[in-house]
């Protein structure tokens, strides 16, 4: 560890993760100052704030995936006028040469911001941009599992009772759905008949729900 004094300068890293942050210390020229860790809590993130000033003058601190694990730290470091440079992750291969643990990683981070090797600014995470990437990312969802209940009317229709398959044949998705909407199952699911309207009007009734967020 190297004696600091309350006015030098020091650059930091942060090895981010669901529940935990590892926070590491170095000076300019890249030794090891001192690694702790963090509860992912605003509490958690004022502790880590304020223990990485106890160190001197932060300078720059490298803060991996800013835009999902490190997001909130990200926010609270910007907003206390520290600069913040986006990291990115070892590859598999390069963890498994030299070896890793959070502390390692948070070293690797800090060391990066004060090569400058890590420069690029993490993208902004407040106002209309960030309102609309979370309503991109519910409708992409949204997407996905209406594709995957579309998808789950196909077995059943194929290997429905023939007279229920002729009814399904030959129609376009939205009618497919009304018509699979419409099936009334009878109560004795034991029957193939019964069961594979109660297989049908399943998914057809997520398709519905999922369909009415996506034309708000």
């Amino acid at each position: 560890m190297t004696d600091q004094h309350p006015e030098s300068e020091v650059f930091a890293g942060v090895d981010t993760h669901t529940d935990t942050h590892h926070a590491a210390v170095v000076d300019p020229l890249g030794r090891p100052v001192a690694d702790r860790e963090f509860p992912t809590t605003t509490q958690g993130y004022r502790a880590l704030l304020a223990w990485l000033g106890s160190f001197g003058v932060v300078r720059t601190v490298g803060v991996e995936c800013t835009g999902s694990y490190g997001a909130g730290l990200t926010g609270v470091l910007t907003v206390a006028g520290l600069m913040v440079v986006e990291v990115n992750v070892p590859d598999r291969g390069t963890r498994h040469a030299r070896g890793t643990s959070d502390a390692i990683d948070a070293y690797a981070a800090a060391r990066a911001a004060a090569s400058g090797r890590a420069h690029a600014t993490p993208k902004s995470r407040t106002g209309t941009v960030e309102a609309l990437r979370q309503l991109r990312v519910a409708r992409a969802s949204a997407v996905k599992a209406r594709t995957q209940a579309m998808n789950q009317l196909t077995g059943p229709r194929v290997t429905a009772p023939a007279s229920l398959r002729q009814t399904l044949t030959g129609l376009a998705r939205t009618a497919l759905v009304r018509t699979c909407l419409r099936l009334r199952p009878g109560a004795d699911l034991a029957d193939p008949a019964q069961a594979a309207r109660f297989a049908l009007r399943q998914p057809a009734r997520r398709i519905r729900m999922l369909t009415e967020p996506l034309s708000s």
